[in-house]
């Protein structure tokens, strides 16, 4: 045996078979709390593995769309990505149940649920091919336009933006009688300034931190639904990985992700604030049309039941919990 083919052979044996470096894709764009906490704990699972894994990853949206990550993640293209709304429903269609508008009051509510919840939601994109290392919220979104919206009647005519591939608030304008236009988050800034669409809907630290407040006057100043998105990567590429390896990897993304979530409920807080000495006016419903909204949303969430989209047995597990929650209070 020559001795290409012994050098050959004993770099094969001693590199680490378990070794990886996963690409992911966020809409965060670089420089963000979200990514300076990332490269964090990626610097710490590449120490803490010996250099075995490693992260790679592409912000600011440069990959596309979570419609376009996760094509590129099934042909292989991408590991993983920070999927949000209709991308982690394209996956597995029950991580969209805290989507569900008017499901919260308020963030206790949402404490207690996801304390249950969050890993129930993490097994189901794990029997769907995907492992997710935790939630992340990104606040509560709520109608903002260039009109004020006081009354679901107040939408008509009005030019809604909802985000690619969300059945959810799709459904739920269609229950208004609405025909909202989907789109890509990347395009909604340019949609709002060539009057393609006036009306989205977002958190004020969403708003922000995207220029959508540049384009809009009014904050309808009702909770519609909880946003939250999760990092995930394809769990065929994960498992690859040697057992304690996958571990060091979940403890360390695991924390990340706990301190992104605790960062972007400050970080909301204070984008009300802001929106409101930028000059966005906060308006109210009109007397009684909250109740409208309420029933207007029970009639998309029956019609998601009643297509299979959502699994009644995990939509009643999240409602009991709230009702067990809301007893004590």
């Amino acid at each position: 045996m020559n001795k290409f083919i012994v050098s050959l052979l004993l770099l094969l044996f001693l590199q680490p078979l378990s070794a990886q470096t996963f690409k992911i894709a966020t809409a965060a764009p670089d420089g963000t709390f979200w990514m300076k906490e990332l490269r964090s704990s990626a610097k710490t699972i590449q120490q803490r593995t010996n250099g075995r894994v490693k992260f790679r990853f592409y912000p600011g949206g440069v990959m596309g769309s979570d419609k376009s990550v996760l094509r590129k993640i099934n042909i292989g293209q991408l590991h993983g990505g920070l999927i949000t709304g209709g991308g982690l429903a394209s996956v597995y269609p029950d991580a969209n149940l805290y989507n569900l508008p008017f499901t919260f009051h308020n963030y206790a509510e949402v404490d207690y649920v996801r304390k249950d919840m969050d890993q129930r939601l993490m097994a189901g994109l794990k029997q769907n091919g995907y492992i997710s290392f935790g939630f992340s919220e990104g606040g509560f979104a709520y109608m903002m336009a260039n009109v004020p919206v006081r009354s679901v009647q107040d939408l008509h005519g009005l030019k809604v933006w909802i985000p690619e591939g969300d059945r959810v608030s799709q459904t739920s304008f269609e229950a208004a009688n609405v025909s909202p236009l989907p789109l890509p988050l990347a395009d909604v800034l340019t949609g709002l300034q060539t009057g393609l669409i006036d009306t989205v809907a977002g958190s004020p630290v969403g708003a922000i931190a995207l220029q959508w407040h540049t384009q809009v006057h009014y904050l309808t100043d009702v909770p519609l639904m909880y946003l939250y998105g999760s990092m995930m990567v394809k769990r065929k590429h994960f498992e690859k990985l040697s057992k304690t390896d996958q571990i060091i990897v979940i403890e360390e993304m695991g924390k990340a992700f706990a301190k992104i979530n605790e960062q972007n409920r400050r970080d909301d807080g204070r984008a009300r604030q802001v929106l409101k000495k930028l000059g966005i006016e906060f308006v109210h419903p009109l007397k009684d049309e909250t109740k409208q909204w309420v029933k207007m949303a029970d009639s998309a969430t029956q019609m998601l039941l009643k297509d299979g989209y959502i699994d009644k047995q995990n939509h009643q597990h999240m409602l009991n919990l709230l009702t067990t929650y809301r007893k004590t209070r």
